[in-house]
């Protein structure tokens, strides 16, 4: 069992018009916001084992962890769905997140942080996204075999709001003196993957994150695992506490 300190919220959003549930580890520290993986819910970074392996940080007030639920079966999944409204979704959520939850993360919080983002696989696009969206929030992320561009998902759809959430594409169509560049450079921005199986997408779109950092001089960790390293929770529980350990 756990010893820390564990709640659970279920508060209704606007920006989506339904309940949405959350869950908190921890009574201070910094704040951790995680991102499900793909379809995933808010309960799974304690299931798959990924809460337990940073338990003694949590429990000892370094970090506070904010596990969120995502709507990818909306956007991101829907593959067969409507373009348009795929994106519109998306981007509600975006405001969801930013709007509601934020908000409510630094109330309970109380240290007056700034909020690192995490997660695995989809999840990792998500604390990528969200991080470089919002430098003003975000002090950094912890990405684990993530893939940072829509067309995965998307094929060769394309509007301003998908654009406004694919790393690769934004970061790519931002000059060098953008202020968000220089914002960057003082964020913690950690970006790692395997070299195993199910992880060649995820090294690509690594390599190409990793392009456009330094084409403007933002500095990031950059980690390539193993060639055993699989696109697996079981690596994604020896990564997370390992880059914990960095950001504290």
């Amino acid at each position: 069992g756990l010893l820390m300190k564990v709640e659970y919220f279920k508060e209704y959003s606007n920006c989506l018009n339904r309940e949405m549930e959350f869950k908190i580890y921890g009574h201070t520290g910094i704040p951790l916001l995680v991102f499900p993986a793909q379809d995933g819910r808010f309960y799974d970074f304690e299931n798959f084992g990924m809460v337990s392996v940073i338990a003694d940080k949590i429990e000892a007030g370094s970090i506070q962890v904010f596990c969120l639920d995502s709507i990818d079966g909306e956007c991101w999944s829907d593959e067969g769905g409507n373009g348009p409204h795929r994106t519109y979704m998306m981007e509600q959520w975006y405001y969801y997140v930013m709007n509601e939850l934020i908000p409510r993360i630094f109330d309970i919080n109380g240290t007056g942080q700034k909020i690192y983002t995490t997660g695995c696989s989809m999840g990792a696009t998500h604390a990528a996204n969200f991080m470089f969206r919002r430098p003003d929030i975000f002090q950094g992320c912890i990405c684990l075999s993530g893939y940072y561009d829509s067309d995965l998902f998307f094929g060769n759809y394309h509007d301003e709001r998908l654009y406004n959430n694919s790393p690769i594409q934004y970061l790519e169509g931002m000059s060098y003196d953008h202020p968000y560049v220089e914002m960057y450079r003082h964020c913690d921005i950690i970006l790692c993957c395997g070299q195993g199986a199910w992880e060649d997408e995820m090294i690509y779109s690594t390599h190409r994150m990793q392009e456009l950092l330094e084409n403007k001089d933002i500095p990031a960790w950059i980690d390539y695992w193993g060639y055993d390293v699989n696109h697996d929770w079981d690596w994604w529980q020896i990564q997370l506490p390992y880059f914990i350990n960095h950001i504290l």
